[in-house]
């Protein structure tokens, strides 16, 4: 099998993008820090992006709709990520502690 028959085929990019997704999904369960939970919510993201990307360059008529959903979601990320990470220092600085456990007593 050559490698550049495995490239050109959806499924290959499905799989990879399946396996980032679900990657970020059990990191997002099993991870106690915030930092933790905000590489794996960026891990969900980007393969989200991969299986734009993929069915953008197999099956749209028109090529640019999946790269625009995925700046779209380049965009949420870079957001989400200075947001989280600025929640995350200011939890820091009042609880000494980035673990979910030290921070539930946290009222709304």
């Amino acid at each position: 099998m050559n490698l550049l028959n495995i490239s050109n085929n959806l499924e290959t990019y499905l799989i990879i993008g399946a396996f980032l997704f679900g990657m970020g999904f059990y990191g997002l369960l099993q991870r106690r820090t915030l930092i933790g939970m905000l590489i794996a919510a960026e891990l969900i993201l980007s393969g989200a992006s991969i299986n734009f990307m993929a069915f953008n360059r197999f099956l749209a008529p028109d090529p640019t709709v999946g790269q625009i959903f995925t700046l779209f979601i380049m965009a949420i990320a870079a957001a989400e990520a200075s947001i989280a990470l600025s929640i995350v220092i200011a939890v820091y600085r009042n609880y000494r502690s980035i673990d979910t456990e030290d921070i539930v007593e946290l009222k709304g």
